[in-house]
């Protein structure tokens, strides 16, 4: 049977991970746009992987959910990788809120339908969230268990309590990493698995806007005080996906891994605490 890897967000680091992963699988590539899923399925073609490109909007369940059908109609959906999204540079809360947070909640609700006996998956969060202040119990459960459907009619995320983008990205982010813990434990019903990456500013075209949009100062210092002292790559991401997807990943499921080179790190106890920018 033909086994089958889906990636969904035609980005750099989709891209290296399901290169990384999916060697000897059908790679079925999802994009809003068309021409960006074109894009990354020749690439992939060129590198001897067999293709099929679709338009998914992931804020929608129904696109969404045609998305998962045709998976499971090319064969056994044995990977995920969720890379869709958008930064705080690119879009207002409301589109923030929609796509990273709605959009991951109905990606992995769809998915672990038609996820396959030893499959796996990744969702790419971000360091933002782990930088966002410390929520109650009462609202991490909401966020990690809250039916997609309703997810966004949670008082804590209507317009007048979240009232800037970087603050959208951050609990959209943080929601990622709970809804991954809530929805590994309905994924092992089927004998699969799902993990967050929290990357830090890895060089790609998204964070090319970031670092020469508004915010473009205050990423710039923060990448020159992080322990490691530069951004990351696509690959070095791939590099740890690769292990949560693989047979050497078997025991990890519901996690978060935070890779940013330090700078959460720095943001607590180093140069970037906030004490010492003031």
């Amino acid at each position: 049977m033909i086994q089958v890897t889906v990636l969904i967000g035609a980005g750099s680091i989709g891209l290296a991970i399901a290169r990384r992963v999916s060697a000897g699988r059908h790679v079925l590539v999802a994009d809003l746009h068309q021409k960006n899923a074109d894009a990354v399925a020749k690439t992939l073609e060129e590198a001897g992987f067999a293709t099929t490109t679709a338009v998914v909007a992931v804020a929608s369940r129904a696109s969404v959910h045609a998305l998962a059908a045709q998976a499971a109609a090319i064969g056994a959906v044995l990977g995920v990788v969720h890379a869709a999204g958008v930064s705080p540079s690119q879009a207002p809360p409301a589109v923030i809120l929609h796509v990273d947070l709605l959009g991951t909640a109905l990606v992995l609700e769809e998915f672990g339908k038609v996820i396959a006996q030893n499959g796996s998956a990744v969702v790419i969060a971000s360091q933002s969230g782990h930088r966002l202040k410390a929520l109650t119990a009462e609202e991490d459960k909401l966020l990690a268990t809250t039916p997609a459907d309703d997810l966004l009619a949670l008082p804590m995320l209507q317009a007048d309590q979240v009232t800037d983008s970087l603050h959208a990205y951050q609990l959209a982010k943080r929601g990622n990493a709970l809804r991954v813990m809530f929805e590994a434990v309905r994924w092992a019903k089927r004998g699969a698995r799902v993990n967050t990456i929290s990357p830090g500013i890895v060089i790609t075209p998204l964070a090319h806007d970031e670092l020469t949009g508004p915010r473009s100062e205050g990423y710039r210092r923060m990448l020159s005080l992080s322990p490691a002292g530069r951004a990351g790559t696509p690959d070095e991401v791939a590099n740890v996906a690769a292990l949560l997807m693989g047979a050497d990943g078997a025991f990890i499921t519901g996690s978060d891994f935070l890779m940013d080179g330090g700078v959460t790190a720095s943001y607590f106890y180093g140069e970037l605490a906030p004490e010492k920018q003031a």
